[in-house]
Order: C-alpha cells, then structure tokens, then sequence
C-alpha cells in the first residue's frame, strides 16, 4: 500500500503549516520559500483528494478534513522522531528509557533520585511520562511503568518496590489550635478530601483503624495527590496520604498528622515492564537501580 502514502516531506510542510496556520511562518522553520510549502501542501491535497487549508478573510484555517489529518499526522511524526533517536542511541547498547510513572509518585520520590542514575548510566537516555491508570505495553512505546496497587499485570512481569503508611493530615489551621483531633471520631466534623483514583483510601484507613460512625466516601474529589495535598495544605479538608510523600509538609509544618493512626496499606508500588524486555540493556539496569533505592531507603 505504499502508493497510497504521501511523502515525508509534505507530511513534515503539512505539520509546520498547521501549527502556525501560516505558510510564511512554515516557511521560515523549515528554511524554505513560501512557494515551497505552498506547492507541497497544494500536492498533499491533490494526492488525498481533499482541502486540508481554507481562507476566511485573510486568514489561513484548517478544514475539518485537515484538522482530523493533522492530529493522526503529528502523532506519527512524533512517533517517527522517537524511533528514529532510538535507534540512533543503539550504537552503545543505552537507548532511550521510557518510564511511565504516576504524578506525583514521579515528581516527589523518583525525579530527585533519577541524577543517581544517569551519572551511573549516561548512555540510557530518559523519557518521563505520566499515567493514572495501567495500560496495554503492546499498544505504547512505553518500557517500564511504576503501578500501584497489585502485583498483576497481563503479559508484564511485576517487581515489588514498596509498601507504604497512610496517615490522616491537615492544615494546622484547620484544627483551631489544637495540635491534633481529640478522639479520631471527630472526622465526622471535618470535609473528608478524596483521592478521584482511590475512592477506597478513607474506607480502608477507618475500617483499619477501628473508626466508626464516619462517612468515608463523602467529600470533594480530586485526580492526583498533589491536588489533594493541596487542597489539604489551603484548609480545604482533611485528607489521607502516604507518609513517604508529604515528609516536607510534615516536616515544615504546613501539614499535621491530625489522627497518629498510621495504617498500612493493602497495596503496593510495583516496576512493571513487559515479558519479553526483561533482558533489554536499559530496562535491566533500571529495574536493578531502582530496587537497590528502594531496598536502601
């Protein structure tokens, strides 16, 4: 079906142009005439049958023809590029690492230790990303992900990380003075902030620690933990966090363990990566670097 496809040169003229809605501007980041991108664009039109640009005074717009091309053509450029710097960091066995890594999880415990790892390994080229929930690894380019919750994941291999202590926190304000709650059934009295991927995050702390007559479902919701921490910190509510992510909140005040019950949670964070990588340079080394953090610490 090679007859089909235009060429790379007017899918690269087609992608300036559309980002700028201007040939002159495409023009002058691709280091060509006007003309130039006139007549690659004028071809690409005539090689899918369709308009890709109109003008409505004076001004360059996408067709709706040209705005669904342009999404699934910058996506495979995209793609294009980052196999192409893949296989141009092969030459000394490192590569670029893809790591798909929860938000917050990501910012507050991986990135400040990830310089550790490239000092050891300069030659693996890293690629952060983000991802709320699990995902099939055949259908993404991503080679390791940090997940939390089971050791189950089909057609990957799970390596346990860590565990991790839930605890309830507040602002200080929030408590009026006082340094704590006086008995842990005096949440009843406080907004309960939950956490959007884990609904079950108040259920589970109660039923652990014994406390009853308590609404753990009820409250404003929020996507990542950094919102929730933030929310927290702006006395919005009283939310239930892993220790091991709000240390420099605890330790500088603006949050306060307001019920000294921590609980242990069910669940834990895994490196997750596909079967068949298992013996890749790069996601060998990362997965040995990172249990030997996790075991350290």
């Amino acid at each position: 079906m090679g007859h089909v496809l235009p060429s790379l040169t007017s899918l690269r003229f087609f992608d300036a142009a559309a980002r700028h809605l201007s040939f002159t501007r495409a023009a002058l980041e691709m280091n060509v005439t006007q003309s130039a991108v006139s007549r690659q664009i004028r071809l690409l039109e005539e090689h899918i049958g369709r308009p890709l640009f109109q003008r409505i005074k004076q001004r360059l717009i996408l067709t709706e023809s040209g705005k669904a091309y342009f999404i699934s053509i910058r996506g495979i450029l995209r793609q294009a590029e980052a196999a192409t710097l893949q296989a141009m960091a092969y030459g000394n066995e490192g590569g670029i690492l893809t790591i798909a890594a929860l938000p917050t999880f990501g910012s507050r415990w991986l990135i400040p230790r990830l310089g550790d790892f490239t000092n050891r390994y300069p030659d693996i080229q890293l690629n952060l990303i983000t991802k709320l929930e699990p995902f099939d690894f055949i259908d993404s380019d991503i080679d390791v992900a940090i997940h939390f919750g089971r050791d189950v994941w089909p057609g990957a291999v799970c390596h346990r990380l860590m565990g991790e202590t839930i605890v309830p926190v507040a602002a200080p304000s929030l408590l009026g003075g006082r340094a704590a709650l006086d008995h842990p059934e005096d949440l009843r009295d406080f907004t309960l902030l939950q956490h959007t991927t884990r609904p079950q995050a108040w259920q589970e702390w109660l039923h652990e620690s014994g406390v009853k007559n308590v609404d753990g479902q009820a409250g404003p919701r929020f996507e990542q933990f950094y919102m929730v921490i933030q929310a927290a910190i702006a006395g919005l509510g009283i939310a239930v966090l892993p220790r091991f992510l709000i240390q420099e909140e605890l330790g500088g005040g603006r949050l306060v363990v307001v019920v000294d019950l921590p609980v242990t949670s069910k669940y834990a964070y895994y490196l997750v990566h596909p079967e068949n990588k298992a013996e890749l340079k790069r996601i060998a080394v990362f997965r040995d670097w990172l249990l030997e953090k996790c075991e350290s610490e």
